[in-house]
């Protein structure tokens, strides 16, 4: 099953995605307004029980940002190997992974434009898989880690790369710039390991691949991210951790090759589906 945030008819909703359409879900549970009050109560299961037998009730809809009042985003930055050999610095492997917080208002949904500004051309891409903590946990043990995740969906973090260079220490600038990300289609609920041991990530621009890589070659795999995570804060119900991005961003070509209005990305990950968001200039 997979669980999506829409609008239709000028109206939000959340429900059940199916080929041919949305199942509305969110009118049957009143007291669960959001995709996030239904993570936070634990109610996935009923979900899907409940949009058993249920008919199709929009087929023309604008998908939102899977979890657009997502309480805290965090990223794990350089966690592939042929990542950390991009940086041509020389460094092995990190002693402990880099993080950096995301908002949602950085996030559209699938099918919509990113957004590139004004400001720079450096809009690049970044597939990766994203987690959806389930359950409340602080010094989370790497052995009960998958204990705590609710769903999963798909990221591209999309960034701006010189505004990640205006300070010394950090890159928060250049990681949420309104819509330049996107997240979704949809939440698949996690059931078994394999769905994370198991995948894949594949990046596409314009039907070119860019990324190919397996999360079992991660140097910070994602049992460590959330016992690491864990250790300084109490991750909550509907948290999101973004697990980190294989080698082949466009600003690692020679030259780099970032994205121009016109260009489709596409980001897919088997078990979960395909992230896909064209690219267009900010009006100002």
């Amino acid at each position: 099953m997979k669980f999506a945030s829409y609008t239709a008819n000028g109206e939000r909703f959340y429900g059940a995605a199916t080929d041919a359409g949305m199942i509305a879900l969110s009118p049957d549970f009143p007291n669960w307004p959001t995709l996030l009050d239904v993570i936070s109560a634990g109610g996935l299961d009923t979900l899907s029980g409940a949009a058993e037998g249920k008919s199709v009730a929009h087929t023309n809809v604008r998908f939102e940002m899977v979890l657009p009042n997502a309480p805290r985003i965090l990223c794990v930055g350089v966690n592939f190997p042929d990542r950390n050999a991009e940086y041509k610095d020389g460094s092995a492997q990190p002693k402990h992974m880099s993080l950096f917080p995301r908002f949602a208002s950085g996030f559209t949904g699938h099918e919509r434009p990113l957004i590139r500004p004004p400001e720079s051309p450096q809009l690049d891409y970044e597939g990766e898989v994203a987690i959806v903590i389930g359950k409340a946990g602080r010094r989370v043990t790497q052995a009960d880690a998958y204990d705590h995740i609710a769903a999963l969906t798909i990221c591209n973090e999309g960034t701006i790369r010189d505004w990640v260079r205006h300070a010394k220490f950090n890159v928060t600038q250049g990681k949420n710039w309104d819509r330049s990300g996107a997240m979704g289609p949809w939440i698949v609920p996690f059931t078994d390991a394999a769905q994370l041991d198991d995948a894949r990530i594949i990046t596409r621009v314009n039907g070119e691949v860019r990324q190919d890589d397996t999360l079992n070659r991660m140097m910070f795999p994602i049992r460590e991210e959330i016992a690491y995570i864990s250790t300084f804060m109490t991750l909550q119900p509907g948290d999101i951790i973004v697990t980190g991005t294989p080698t082949g961003a466009g600003a690692r070509f020679d030259p780099p090759r970032y994205l121009v209005p016109g260009d489709v990305v596409e980001v897919e990950v088997n078990g979960i589906g395909t992230l896909r968001n064209g690219v267009e200039d900010e009006v100002v």
